[in-house]
């Protein structure tokens, strides 16, 4: 098994989907607070107050994992003056450090210092047309093979933004 050190950047419970219906007629309000310093997971059912949470048909892919980097990629093919919210892609957890797209098929634990959690990488997160919308014009295309990864949780616990430990293999 091999270590990586990493950080949350990010972790997001959203009860309801904001991008409903045509992108150009933008995303809905925010339902509630979204973003959290903590986040609870359970195994086989996804993050607690979550949309996905608990659905049968999200059960290989109800926590979604997604790199910082690739925003900072996005802004730098762009050339935006800024990097786009990360809370715009609506991945529930954001980190910093590791190539998140990679763990396809891998199962992996994800260690805030609540203790580790584990996850099976499943498949792509494809980014969608509402992220030329909510990111940047070019942001879908941007994000192709860096959109995350759909990931199903083996392991209950918690996570919180900070330093955090990903072990791989």
């Amino acid at each position: 098994m091999h270590a990586f050190d990493v950080a949350i950047e990010l972790l997001l419970a959203s009860p309801r989907s904001r991008y409903e219906g045509r992108p150009s007629d933008g995303p809905l309000p925010a339902a509630g607070v979204e973003v959290h310093d903590e986040i609870e997971i359970r195994a086989g059912l996804g993050v607690v107050g979550d949309r996905y949470f608990a659905k049968a048909a999200h059960k290989a892919a109800s926590v979604t994992l997604f790199a910082a980097e690739s925003l900072e990629f996005v802004a730098e093919t762009l050339a935006l003056a800024e990097i786009p919210d990360a809370a715009a892609a609506r991945r529930n957890i954001v980190l910093r450090g590791f190539p998140v797209d990679e763990l396809r098929g891998q199962e992996f634990t994800l260690d805030s210092g609540l203790g580790p959690v584990g996850f099976r990488g499943n498949r792509p997160a494809n980014p969608c047309a509402w992220m030329d919308v909510v990111l940047a014009p070019g942001a879908f295309r941007a994000l192709r093979g860096r959109g995350g990864m759909r990931c199903e949780p083996l392991t209950s616990g918690r996570l919180s933004l900070g330093p955090a430990v990903l072990r791989v293999g």
